[in-house]
């Protein structure tokens, strides 16, 4: 019978090489998830065209610092840069219908993760985005909060 394994020999060489090769393939990565509440409170560092460039600390469960450019019109949109000190970044980018008048106007909307660097590499996500714009302030103070899910 040829295809008992009487007949099959395998030898020291060929072992050492199928356990190199199956010794490399790399596991599937594990997505991890994350319900995650957060809060940036955003400074103007400067303003581009009808661009605000807001940075400022976050806290919750991904503390770190954030920066964001940001447009304030009927409706308000941006991108965003979290560095969470010595592990990564998360990046997207949110929309939002604001609501209201006088100097603090809400707005709610949602918020999109697209990527990231280090632990965050592969992290994706979406979630609800709330906060308040200081209308009046040459600070041009945003306080964000977004809760959801995330993946990495």
């Amino acid at each position: 019978m040829i295809g008992s394994l009487k007949h099959w020999r395998i030898g020291a060489p060929t072992i050492v090489v199928l356990l190199s090769v199956l010794g490399s393939a790399a596991p599937a990565a594990i997505a991890r998830t994350l319900e995650a509440t957060d809060t940036a409170h955003l400074y103007k560092v400067s303003v581009s065209g009808s661009n605000l460039i807001e940075a400022g600390k976050t806290t919750g469960t991904i503390p770190g610092r954030m920066r964001a450019i940001v447009n304030i019109g009927a409706t308000i949109s941006g991108t965003f840069t979290i560095s969470v000190h010595g592990v990564g970044t998360i990046t997207g980018h949110g929309t939002a219908t604001p609501h209201g008048s006088g100097r603090y106007e809400s707005f709610k909307g949602s918020l999109v993760v697209t990527g990231g660097t280090g632990r965050y590499a592969h992290a994706r996500g979406q979630t609800g985005l709330y906060g308040t714009f200081d209308r009046e302030s040459k600070a041009y103070a945003l306080v964000i909060q977004t809760t959801g899910t995330l993946s990495y």
